[in-house]
């Protein structure tokens, strides 16, 4: 069985005709990729009982095609000498207070641009669009580099806040030491939708539509549903468990408790082409 873990979205229309199911049975990457993949039909339904038990309807497609398997938040990586709040909402993040004071990666990357969905569908689109260009007047830079980046002009002083996955400022200040001033001269703050929670880019799973080890690779899933691996996600990447009772590794925990914004991943997976258009209509990476 192979397992793959990103995959350009120009050949799904090889798998969604059977043209490859020698090689792939199981997609991991991030929902919103997989939510993509939903449209072009390249999948298949799990119907997994045990999936269905475990991970919270919101994170999963209600047909069956794809779950997330794990989380990582999308915060504010917020500089510990001139952020001094401690909390603060991604709506606040367009506020004029903020002007010149904002990093962050291109709105068109994946993690942006499930940001930007998720707030089109909670705000509609015409909000969504003057909260991008109070954004875009926020940055300090023209947006660039990835989420360490971000915490490194936050660091250097180039910015206030980073936007950043939490899973982010874990490795680097436990596990890249070159990195590591970059996480000490920042503190995260896990901002939340006014009225709801914090957002979460999730690690989604689907099955290939022609997968050749079609029962293994649903044993696979549910395996990465089970309390052992999902452990490992917590302590090995640094990533928020989808399974109840699972333990989260105390770096992250260490950000406070996670109120997960309930949006249905399937609304944002809806929202995404929309997301993306307004970012090139307010030239957010100009």
């Amino acid at each position: 069985m192979t397992v793959h873990g990103g995959i350009a979205p120009a050949i799904a229309a090889d798998v969604r005709r059977g043209e490859l199911l020698e090689w792939w049975t199981l997609f991991w990457m991030s929902s919103v990729i997989v939510l993509m993949w939903l449209t072009m039909g390249a999948s298949q339904a799990m119907k997994s009982a045990v999936i269905d038990k475990i991970v919270p309807a919101e994170y999963r497609d209600p047909d069956g095609d794809e779950s997330g398997i794990s989380m990582r938040a999308r915060v504010s990586y917020a500089s510990n000498d001139r952020a001094k709040q401690d909390a603060i909402t991604y709506e606040e993040l367009a506020d004029p207070k903020w002007k010149g004071k904002i990093c962050i990666r291109s709105g068109q990357h994946i993690y942006n641009n499930a940001l930007f969905a998720a707030y089109v569908a909670h705000h509609g689109e015409a909000k969504a669009e003057e909260w991008l260009r109070g954004l875009k007047a926020n940055l300090a830079q023209k947006p660039s580099g990835g989420d360490r980046e971000a915490a490194r002009d936050v660091a250097a002083g180039k910015c206030d806040i980073g936007i950043g996955n939490t899973y982010y400022w874990a490795l680097m200040m436990n596990k890249d030491p070159d990195k590591k001033p970059w996480a000490e001269a920042t503190k995260v703050i896990l901002p939340t939708f006014a009225g709801g929670g914090t957002h979460v880019n999730l690690s989604g799973l689907l099955l290939a539509k022609h997968a050749p080890n079609r029962a293994n690779g649903i044993k696979l899933i549910e395996w990465l549903a089970g309390e052992h691996a999902q452990q490992i996600y917590a302590d090995a990447n640094y990533e928020y468990p989808i399974r109840d009772g699972v333990a989260i590794n105390p770096t992250i925990a260490s950000y406070g408790k996670l109120k997960a914004d309930t949006l249905p991943v399937t609304r944002i997976g809806a929202s995404r082409k929309a997301a993306s258009t307004l970012v090139d209509k307010v030239g957010f990476d100009n």
